[in-house]
């Protein structure tokens, strides 16, 4: 068993902003912009080339944290990081996505980050597409429709396993592969078009990202054997809304929107409900002879998750509440975040105990964490709201472990640092336990400031050793 890893975690695109800079290209992230256009862009329904001129784009610049990254890490250090999971900004390294040769400036900078968690003993957990696709291969391919882009991301996989060989032991494919089905934009740069069937070209999309990832498990291994490679997947357990056996079959339908996903890339071929389905939709998804044999010797090592919190489905005429892109009626023995996130520390525990009784894989926390306003007075935060989410989150996952027998790896909260909001683009909705002095619009002196909960994760991880 691996040695329990207690970090947190950031996105480039959420965190690094810089996007311009040392020879980096766009990225679809960049063309989501903020405000009430962002939903409709996010789920391929908007081509950003539609937006208004005057249209902001909050990843640009996120949190300066291309600038910031040895002070942050050193905070991190501070508060007794052993890990923290980061990803690596694909435009970075090849700005159109399709070049041979790859952007050196990219890689030092990378070069960099990494040898600055080495030097604080903090392992790097790095995300190789977190929400990332080069623009160039969104317009000169049409993203991940055409299959092309597998061997671009190959490509990719390969400059980073070969650069990082023996510095990087924990990979992650893809974050939250299954949002491809819920925002296919801002997941894999899919803007739909006209008379194409959104479900056909999500189902050709994830099998490509399927390919891909196993494709780039194989690969590491053949690079680096040490090396652990993990999916990573969207979590969040779901309760049917009444006994009406209806609902809970509204349940099963629903979970196997995202265990699909997991179910391929842990076990290594399609399950029989996903073809039922295509031949069902009669949707054509171009599997090409050999790919059976590529998916099955490319399963994963480990399933890494996100979760914010449980839902609730069923026929009832309940009201909706907000969450975590899915949607689901509002659950009246919860409290809900500000946001409208229902908070559920019982049902991450149940989260954990159905994915590890589903695959018997090791697991690991990649994303857990609340999403506030915190205010700042006299230069402090007391953001107690956060300490007690974490403490009772944290808790469930050491009861899963101890109680229930769930082998899991590590845990890395949500935006460690404060950073903009993948869901809307907001600053204002803060999830770090480290302030970022900066407003909606970029205002600020960008400032690190210690928050209560970041004395209180200190103290909880010190006790861990």
């Amino acid at each position: 068993m691996e040695k329990f890893l207690w970090g947190g975690a950031t996105a480039a695109n959420q965190y690094e902003g810089a996007y311009d800079i040392s020879g980096r290209g766009l990225s679809n992230v960049d063309l989501l912009p903020s405000g009430e256009k962002r939903s409709d862009v996010a789920k391929g329904i908007l081509d950003p080339k539609d937006l208004p001129a005057d249209s902001i784009y909050p990843a640009r610049e996120a949190v300066g944290g291309y600038y910031h990254y040895k002070e942050d890490i050193a905070l991190m250090a501070e508060m007794g990081f052993e890990v923290y999971r980061f990803s690596i900004s694909w435009s970075r390294i090849f700005p159109h996505g399709d070049e041979i040769k790859t952007n050196e400036a990219g890689l030092k900078y990378y070069d960099q980050v990494i040898a600055e968690c080495l030097k604080h003993q903090i392992e790097p957990l790095v995300t190789i597409s977190h929400f990332d696709v080069p623009q160039g291969l969104i317009e000169k391919y049409g993203s991940w429709r055409d299959r092309r882009l597998v061997d671009f991301y190959l490509r990719y996989c390969e400059t980073l396993f070969k650069r990082y060989r023996g510095k990087v032991r924990y990979w992650l494919t893809f974050n939250e592969i299954n949002m491809v089905l819920h925002l296919p934009y801002l997941a894999a740069g899919i803007t739909f078009r006209p008379n194409e069937d959104p479900l056909e070209v999500c189902y050709t999309v994830a099998h490509h990202e399927l390919v891909a990832s196993a494709k780039a498990v194989s690969l590491a291994h053949m690079i680096d054997p040490a090396t652990k490679v993990g999916c990573m997947l969207a979590a969040g357990c779901i309760y049917p809304n009444t006994p009406d056996p209806k609902d809970s079959w509204q349940v099963v339908e629903e979970e196997r929107k995202s265990y699909f996903f997991t179910d391929v890339q842990v076990r290594g071929y399609y399950p029989g409900y996903a073809k039922a389905m295509f031949a069902k939709k009669q949707l054509k998804i171009p599997i090409e002879p050999g790919d059976a044999a590529i998916l099955q010797a490319g399963v994963v090592d480990f399933i890494s998750l996100s979760y914010y919190n449980s839902r609730v489905l069923g026929e009832a005429t309940k009201e909706n509440t907000a969450g975590n892109v899915f949607s689901s009626l509002k659950n009246p023995y919860l409290k809900a975040s500000e946001w409208g996130w229902q908070i559920d520390p019982l049902g991450f525990r149940i989260t954990l105990n159905q994915i590890y009784d589903r695959y018997q894989k090791p697991l690991f926390v990649v994303e857990n964490g609340l999403g506030a306003t915190d205010v700042l007075e006299d230069d402090q935060i007391k953001d107690d709201y956060r300490i007690t989410y974490l403490r009772d989150h944290i808790d469930a996952l050491q009861k899963s472990r101890y109680e229930d027998g769930v082998e899991i790896w590590g845990y890395t909260t949500w935006g460690c640092i404060d950073l903009i909001s993948a869901s809307t683009g907001e600053l204002k909705k803060r999830y770090g336990m480290v302030y970022v002095d900066l407003d909606e619009n970029g205002h600020g002196s960008g400032k690190r400031l210690r928050k209560k909960s970041f004395y209180w994760y200190q103290d909880w991880i010190k006790q861990q050793k």
